[in-house]
C-alpha cells in the first residue's frame, strides 16, 4: 500500500469494538480504498510540476501537518526516549523517505497504472522475506503457492515473454524497490517496536515528521527552489499529502483498531484497480491485455500468502 506506519505492527491483536463510529467503517474503508488508489494519478500529476523530491517533501510536510493537527485535537504527545527515536528513524526511511521518492522519480517514466500495480508486489515481497527474516512466520503451502502465483503475475503484467518491450526498466525497477521498501520496513519495526506503549497516533506523527525532516535534507541537494509553482501540480501535490498520507493514516488506523489488521490490510487489493482506473480514464494511459490480467494474478497471489495457518 502507498503509505505504511507503526500502526501495521502495533496492532496485531483482535479488534475492539469502542465507541460507536459516525461513520460506518465500510465507508470509510472505500474511501481509503480511492485516496490510496488515486495517490499514484496525483504523483504522476505532481511531477509534471515538480522534481520528484519535491513532490515526495510536499507530501510530507502536508501530510505531517494533519497528522499534527489530530494530535494537537486529541493532546498526544511525541514519542519518548532515544532508542523509540532512532528506530523511528530508520522506519521513517524504510516506509515514507525511500518508497515515496522512488515511486516518485518512477512515475517520470512509467504510467501510473503500472506504478499502482507495482504497489500490490508489496505483500509478496513481504511473505519472500518473512521466510526468512522472521523465524515464527511459519510457511504454508498455500502462502509458498501464493508466492509463486503473485510473482508470475508480475512476470505477466511486465510482459516477461515479449522481452519486457516498451517498458522503462529503471522506472519499473524503481516502483519495484519502493514496493519491497515497505515489507524490510514492516519486518525492521516489529522487530524493534512491536512493544511500544506509544499510541499509534504519536508514533505516526512522529514516523512522518521524521521522513519529513530526511527530505528536508536530502531535497536542496539534488534540487534547486521552483522559480515557478503551476497550480494543478500543487494542488495534486497538496491532496497527495493531506489525503493521500495524513488523512488516510488516520483512516487506517482506526480501521485497523476497530475491525482488525486483517480485514484493513484488504484495502491493498483495491489500490491497483483503482490506480488503474483513473489513469486510464483521468490520464489517457494506455493498457495492454497482460497488465490487468497480470495484475489479477497478482492479486490473487497477493491473497494466497496472506492465508494463515488455522489453530485446532
Amino acid at each position: 500500500m502507498t503509505t505504511v506506519t507503526t500502526s501495521h505492527v502495533q496492532a496485531e491483536a483482535a479488534p475492539r469494538p469502542g465507541p460507536r463510529a459516525r461513520v460506518d467503517w465500510r465507508v470509510r474503508f472505500a474511501a481509503l480504498s480511492l485516496i490510496w488508489g488515486f495517490s499514484f494519478l496525483l504523483i504522476k500529476v505532481g511531477t509534471d510540476g515538480y522534481a520528484p523530491f519535491q513532490v515526495t517533501l510536499g507530501r510530507l510536510v502536508f501530510g505531517t501537518a494533519v497528522l499534527a493537527a489530530a494530535m494537537l485535537v486529541k493532546r498526544e504527545r511525541l514519542p519518548h526516549g532515544a532508542r523509540t527515536w532512532g528506530h523511528l528513524t530508520v522506519a521513517a526511511f524504510l516506509l515514507n523517505a525511500l518508497p515515496f521518492s522512488l515511486f516518485a522519480y518512477s512515475e517520470l517514466t512509467i504510467p501510473s497504472t503500472l506504478a499502482g500495480i507495482c504497489n500490490a508486489t508489496s505483500p509478496l515481497w513481504g511473505m519472500a522475506l518473512s521466510l526468512v527474516a522472521l523465524s515464527e512466520d511459519r510457511p504454508t503451502r498455500v502462502r509458498v503457492a501464493g508466492l509463486g502465483i503473485g510473482f508470475l503475475g508480475v512476470l505477466t503484467v511486465l510482459g516477461a515473454w515479449q522481452g519486457f518491450a516498451g517498458l522503462d526498466a529503471t522506472g519499473t525497477a524503481m516502483a519495484l524497490l519502493a514496493s519491497l521498501s515497505y515489507p524490510i520496513g514492516w519486518i525492521y519495526v516489529r522487530r524493534t517496536l512491536a512493544g511500544s506503549r506509544e499510541s499509534h497516533l504519536s508514533l505516526t506523527g512522529a514516523q512522518l515528521l521524521l521522513a519529513t525532516a530526511q527530505l528536508a535534507v536530502v531535497t536542496p541537494l539534488f534540487t534547486s527552489f521552483p522559480t515557478r509553482f503551476p497550480l494543478l501540480p500543487l494542488v495534486a501535490v497538496v491532496a497527495l499529502g493531506a489525503l493521500g498520507t495524513g488523512l488516510a493514516v488516520l483512516i487506517q488506523y482506526g480501521l485497523v483498531d476497530e475491525v482488525g489488521p486483517t480485514t484493513a490490510q484488504m484495502v491493498t487489493y483495491f489500490i491497483p484497480v483503482i490506480a488503474t482506473a483513473a489513469g486510464v480514464m483521468l490520464l489517457g494511459e494506455s493498457l495492454r491485455w497482460s497488465t490487468p490480467v497480470g495484475a489479477v494474478v497478482v492479486l490473487a497471489g497477493a491473497a494466497l500468502t496472506q492465508v494463515r495457518r488455522k489453530n485446532v
